[in-house]
């Protein structure tokens, strides 16, 4: 997250088109995790056991069996390196490119390639629910799914109010996923305050944000996480640290068993415990993800120079952020109606749902990409054009 250099489907964080001085092989690996990371976020939102709403201290409601493991595992353990590793590409690319325009300019840009598209796919996301609503069907797929941010006692978005659909539109969309570019917009546009107080206490701004993305603690807008390691990325890019070689305490065996211990005891915590530990939870399943994090980071370069050889690979790439867009609320519909037809597949559901929403979600942007250039380019914002 070759030629051309990545462009704006990097990531959810995706900026204009990398300049020639920044490293050819960072930049090939910048968008392989653009879209790897989009993969792995789908099967973390096609997670399918109870309860669905995930938290780092969620427990298991199924019998313990090898497929609810491995679901458990993967989704809320091995998998959630992504968010802090993408906001992290997306505050080293931000400072990559401080400079080269007045910062109004680049917020104006943000409003093209990050607040447009987060309005456009809310309200498809709410007009698609709608849709499915009218028909007695597909209505007990949308009360199945349970994504109303209003709870049981308001399900259906034809029952909402004006006011509930303003705020479900602008601030708490029924597509979840488009958090991260909300929050992002915002850590841009404070990017001028952020970058000072990085640069005049790095100590003070990195223990206030960890403790914040250790505890869960945020504002909305301004997560804990998101300020943490977009932070990190800006904190690397301007004191020019070298992030492709690993650091002499780095050690990738170790690093990688440890990640896979903390995972495997966090799992059988959520298994083995009616209410886990609120705090164990928490630091086992933050510690994963930084471990994660440095192990996929600094271990997975040689996948990263095989994968970006294959044209079919570079092509997927630039459909990062129609994966990101698409697949949220279709996935969660498209899961409870699996699992009617097949109830006693939850595996099965969960590990080929996703290929079939990632097959979805590059099709129609091919499509989109095809015959409507200026919608496809409203809708992701200029992405992967």
């Amino acid at each position: 997250m070759l030629v051309p250099l990545p462009d704006v489907a990097v990531a959810p964080a995706a900026l204009a088109p990398l300049p020639a001085r920044l490293d050819a092989f960072l930049s090939q690996k910048l968008r392989f995790w653009s879209l790897v990371a989009m993969l792995l976020l789908v099967y973390v939102h096609a997670y399918n056991l109870h309860p669905r709403y995930l938290q780092p201290w969620t427990p298991v409601d199924e019998p313990l069996a090898g497929g609810t493991w491995l679901q458990y595992f993967l989704a809320n353990g091995l998998l959630r390196f992504r968010i802090p590793i993408l906001f992290a590409i997306s505050g080293y690319l931000f400072a990559h490119h401080e400079g080269r325009e007045p910062h109004g300019v680049r917020v104006k840009r943000r409003v093209r390639s990050l607040l447009i598209p987060y309005v456009a796919w809310s309200a498809l996301g709410l007009a698609l629910t709608w849709a499915l609503e009218q028909f007695p069907a597909t209505r007990q797929l949308v009360l199945s799914a349970a994504l109303s941010p209003f709870g049981p006692d308001n399900p259906l978005v034809s029952n909402y109010s004006p006011g509930q659909l303003l705020l479900c539109w602008l601030l708490i969309p029924l597509p979840f996923q488009l958090w991260f570019i909300r929050s992002l917009f915002f850590y841009n546009l404070g990017y001028p305050w952020l970058r000072k107080a990085i640069d005049r206490a790095p100590l003070v701004y990195f223990a206030i944000t960890g403790a914040m993305w250790v505890l869960g603690l945020g504002l909305p807008m301004i997560e804990g996480t998101g300020l943490c390691f977009f932070g990190l990325g800006v904190w690397l890019r301007r004191r020019d640290i070298e992030v492709q070689v690993p650091p002499r305490w780095f050690n990738g065996w170790l690093f990688a068993l440890g990640w896979l211990v903390i995972v495997t005891v966090k799992t059988w915590l959520a298994f083995h415990l009616e209410r886990p530990s609120f705090s164990v939870m928490s630091l086992l399943h933050r510690a994963s993800e930084l471990l994660g994090m440095l192990v996929m980071w600094y271990g997975a370069d040689g996948l990263v120079r095989v994968a970006m050889r294959q044209r079919w690979f570079v092509w997927l790439t630039s459909f990062s952020f129609m994966i990101y867009v698409v697949h949220v609320p279709l996935l969660s519909y498209a899961t409870e109606a699996a699992l009617y037809f097949w109830p006693r597949q939850q595996l099965l559901v969960f590990l080929l749902l996703p290929l079939v929403m990632f097959a979805v979600s590059v099709g129609v942007g091919a499509l989109l990409r095809r015959v409507a250039p200026p919608v496809y380019e409203l809708l992701t914002g200029g992405r992967g054009l």
